[in-house]
This record gives C-alpha cells, sequence and structure tokens, in this order.
C-alpha cells in the first residue's frame, strides 16, 4: 500500500520499533495526526483469546469520561409512553413498524446507534441480516435492547461504546478526538482499557493482552507498552 507524503512524514518522526508509556503514545499519535480534518484516535489491542470460541469472547460497553468527540445518531424503535420517552430524551429518529420497514425496503441506515425495547425484538429479527454485519443489531448485552430507553440514550450521547472482538482477536475502537489532547486522550483510553482488561474470559489461558497501539485515522499506529 502506497502512503502519502504527509503519512511518510509522520513515520519518519516515529520510532516504530519502540514501545512507549500510554501518555507519550497518545502524544506521538495527536502529534502524528496530519489530516486537515480532526481525526479520530483509535485503540488497538491483540488479545490472546480464541475468537472461535464462544467461552471467549470479549465483549461490553463502557462509557468514556470525555466521550468520543462524534455526533451521534440515535435510533429509538419502540411505541407508546417508550417512544414518548425516546423522543423527550433526544433520540434523532424515533419509530416502530415503518422504520423497520424503511431499514428493510429502503436500505435505510442513517444512524450510528439502535436502541430498541424487549417487546419490539420479535420484530427486528426482520432487519437482523441487515443491521447485524454492520454492527448496528440492538443487543442486550451492549445495553441497546433495554426497558430504560431513557439511561441508554443518555449514556449513547455521552459517550458509551461497544467494544468486541473481530475474527482476527483484535478489538478497534474510538477513543476520542486529535482536539481532545493527550490528557483527555488518556482518561478514555485507561477506562476502555480497564474494560477490556476485566472482561477477560476465565476460559483465556496464557497472556491475555498480546500488543496495545493507538492510531489516528490518517496516520500510524504507535505501540502502548502494557503490563498485563
Amino acid at each position: 500500500m502506497k502512503h502519502g507524503k504527509k503519512y511518510r512524514e509522520s513515520v519518519a518522526n516515529l520510532d516504530l520499533t519502540k514501545s512507549y508509556d500510554a501518555a507519550e503514545a497518545l502524544k506521538n499519535a495527536v502529534e502524528v495526526a496530519k489530516a486537515k480534518f480532526d481525526e479520530t484516535i483509535e485503540l488497538h489491542v491483540r488479545l490472546g483469546v480464541d475468537p472461535r470460541q464462544a467461552d471467549q469472547q470479549v465483549r461490553g460497553t463502557v462509557v468514556l469520561p470525555n466521550g468520543t468527540g462524534k455526533n451521534v445518531r440515535v435510533l429509538v424503535i419502540a411505541k407508546g409512553d417508550k417512544a414518548d420517552i425516546a423522543t423527550k430524551e433526544g433520540a434523532d429518529i424515533v419509530g416502530a413498524e415503518d422504520i423497520i420497514d424503511k431499514i428493510l425496503n429502503q436500505g435505510f441506515l442513517d444512524f450510528d446507534v439502535c436502541i430498541t425495547s424487549p417487546d419490539m425484538m420479535g420484530q427486528m429479527g426482520r432487519v437482523a441480516k441487515i443491521l447485524g454485519p454492520k454492527g448496528l443489531m440492538p443487543s442486550p448485552k451492549s445495553g441497546t435492547v433495554t426497558m430504560d430507553i431513557a439511561k441508554a440514550i443518555k449514556e449513547t450521547k455521552a459517550g458509551k461504546v461497544e467494544y468486541r472482538l473481530d475474527k482476527t482477536a483484535i478489538i478497534h475502537c474510538p477513543i476520542g478526538k486529535k482536539s481532545f489532547g493527550a490528557e483527555k486522550l488518556l482518561e478514555n483510553f485507561q477506562t476502555l482499557m480497564d474494560a477490556i482488561v476485566k472482561a477477560k474470559p476465565s476460559a483465556a489461558k496464557g497472556q491475555y493482552v498480546k500488543s496495545v497501539y493507538v492510531a489516528p485515522t490518517m496516520g500510524p499506529g504507535v505501540r502502548v507498552t502494557h503490563r498485563v
């Protein structure tokens, strides 16, 4: 893959063979973010688990203390009082079967998080094959299938993120924007890493955290020293 001039300049100013403590790594990640837009800083964690095994899955949610810096578009699929609550709490889109039909027939995906009440899950099965591969399908594990619609919206808007293993045993998760600065990014980094460490499956053997990197959207990854 051929990289642009700014990327090459960033790499030239960074020792890619070195591991940095979290604070320094995030400072470097901010400095190498050379794009004209406010780049997202992401955390990439390789774990010593087998994602093919059901008892070695790592997945959960955590509210980042400084949010993600992203304006999260929240869709709530609910009826009656729960729909009224969703509107009052600032959900961007609220509906029921009408929205499900729109997703199914028109490919509507103009949202970042979908929250629903348990009584609607039977209907949600109709769009599971559309939402699932895009990570948009509500689930009890992520807190997006819930009776407490108000709490789910508040947490999502405040910066709740979901972390989960991919097929290669890596977790990829945003921890904020370049404009946050290293200090706020460090607070988010530590909160997310603590959650990942606490989520270690009992079936996991050997070294749990294999490697940790932070990287801006368009820049090189910076390796973080870890002691887990």
